[in-house]
């Protein structure tokens, strides 16, 4: 073996020590173990729009009505067969028959009635249906035993997509906080879950599809993404779905995909001196996009909005802001000389993995923050706390802070975006502006044209007006794959991973 060899292994061996984990063979052909960057806060169904708690969930335990056509984008059946409008305001969904949850309840017109009831509940901020169904109330009506109408209280004329997000739970599901045991009609169920160490689904015998070739899975988690990167290495797991460019450095192993992710720091536009928009665009300008793709990948694009080009609604006139530190000194000079109290501390809200290298970010845009005279500090969470400030009712609403924030949109419209992020009613929201409130109301029940100019003024205006955010980039991600699957990622893997679709190589 070539000496440089010799050290690389040697290397993975030791970091896996130091970590307590023993290099290992291959797992059993038939069982898959996956390494995710941390441990999911729940398994909630109504929670799956967290991408931790998604990759375990979404078409593995549970299912939803509807999904997209990753090729062709349309909306295609699942959990139900057909579905027609039936007044502007009303949907009649027709249910596949059949189909049973794990713990043997049927799923049936009375169990969509009590999915709905669980994303609309009051005992929880369910990001699912704040995310996806934003200011939409529905409200369901059993037809018969397989029909289902949901009435909406205004026209939405993309419900269907809507419904490819909402996650069926069985009925037999508790109302009791982020439910740790969910039951779905997926062709897996959950076997349990070791907090702080692993979590275990494995194949229904039951399922109502087509059986999948993998028949269990192991999911652990490490946060170091090299670490992650050297247990794929080593054979300990089969597939990480993220890993940081500088680790993704194995022609035969590592991938890169567009991941459907916009980067973002949410600024609490009414704490000063955050209230003063030359104080908002100092914050753009002093950072340096560009020199900070070394820790994202060169692949990664400059973003100017919370959306990509795929999703309607997209504005392309806008442009990213430039890198211009002078001009950011000269704004903050103007805001102080008007009394803005622009040396404030302004505390950074991180969270420990939200994408890799996110920690490293933070301290490179702090010091650029430095430089141009702003006084920042990082605080950095958990998820479970990190959602605690990404969610209203905010912990400490006077405090100046920039939220560190990613943002999937891969249903194609930006109605899952602009409700949820910058409405004065949206729940992630810190942007309180009639102008953009009239322009999401406008877009949301109408089609066609008037649909896509309606948001892409409303992101026009967040960006070159209201400067909402300081925006970063639309993430390219980085997986590394084990040599016996035969698995590619695609845009969702950063949110699920399906294991239907994961094959086993054939042996040499």
């Amino acid at each position: 073996m070539p000496k440089g060899k010799i050290y690389l292994a040697a290397g993975i061996s030791g970091l896996l020590a130091v970590a307590g984990i023993a290099p290992q063979s291959f797992a059993a052909n038939e069982t898959v173990t996956v390494v995710l960057p941390e441990e999911p806060p729940s398994l909630e169904p109504c929670e799956s729009k967290h991408s931790s708690v998604g990759r375990v969930l979404i078409q593995n335990i549970t299912e939803p009505l509807t999904v997209i056509d990753p090729q062709t984008g349309k909306v295609k059946p699942e959990l139900a067969t057909s579905w027609e409008q039936t007044a502007p305001d009303t949907w009649r969904f027709h249910l596949r028959e059949g189909v049973k949850f794990s713990d043997g309840a049927p799923f049936d017109a009375r169990a969509v009635v009590a999915s709905i009831e669980r994303l609309q509940r009051g005992d929880m901020t369910c990001n699912t249906k704040q995310q996806t169904l934003g200011g939409v109330d529905v409200q369901t009506t059993i037809v018969s035993d397989y029909v289902v109408d949901f009435k909406t209280n205004k026209p939405i004329p993309i419900f269907p997509t809507m419904m490819t997000v909402v996650q069926m739970s069985s009925p037999n599901m508790k109302l009791e906080g982020a439910s740790r045991r969910p039951i779905g009609t997926g062709p897996y169920v959950l076997t349990a879950w070791n907090a702080g160490t692993d979590i275990t689904v494995e194949r229904r015998d039951d399922y109502w599809g087509e059986k999948p070739v993998v028949a269990g899975a192991r999911y652990v988690w490490r946060s170091e993404s090299a670490l992650r990167a050297a247990m794929v290495a080593t054979g300990e797991a089969d597939l990480t779905p993220i890993i940081s460019v500088a680790d993704a450095n194995n022609l035969e192993t590592d991938l890169a995909y567009p991941n459907g992710e916009t980067t973002r720091l949410r600024i609490s536009t009414n704490v000063p001196p955050l209230d003063d928009k030359r104080v908002r665009l100092a914050l753009n300008l002093a950072i340096d996009r560009e020199g900070l793709k070394v820790l994202f990948g060169e692949e990664a694009k400059l973003a100017e909005q919370l959306v990509g080009p795929n999703v309607n609604g997209f504005n392309p006139d806008i442009q990213p802001f430039p890198y211009d530190p002078e001009k950011a000194k000269q704004l903050l000079a103007e805001a102080k000389a008007d009394g803005v109290p622009v040396d404030k501390a302004i505390t950074i809200i991180g969270r420990n993995e939200i994408y890799v290298n996110a920690g490293e970010a933070l301290e490179a845009m702090q010091a650029m923050w430095s430089e141009v005279g702003l006084n920042t500090q990082i605080r950095m969470f958990d998820t479970g706390n990190w959602l605690r400030y990404q969610n209203r009712p905010f912990p400490e609403p006077d405090m100046a802070n920039l939220h560190q924030d990613q943002h999937d949109n891969l249903l194609g419209d930006a109605t899952f975006t602009a409700f949820n992020k910058y409405d004065s009613e949206g729940v992630n929201s810190a942007v309180y502006d009639k102008r953009v409130d009239d322009l999401i109301a406008k877009a949301e029940p109408a089609t066609g044209e008037t649909r896509t100019k309606a948001f892409q003024e409303a992101f026009k205006l967040l960006h070159d007006d209201i400067v909402a955010d300081v925006y970063m980039y639309h993430m390219i991600g980085y997986t590394r794959v084990s040599p016996r699957l035969d698995w590619r990622p695609s845009l969702a893997t950063n949110s699920e991973i399906d294991l239907s679709e994961i094959r086993f190589q054939a042996s040499e």
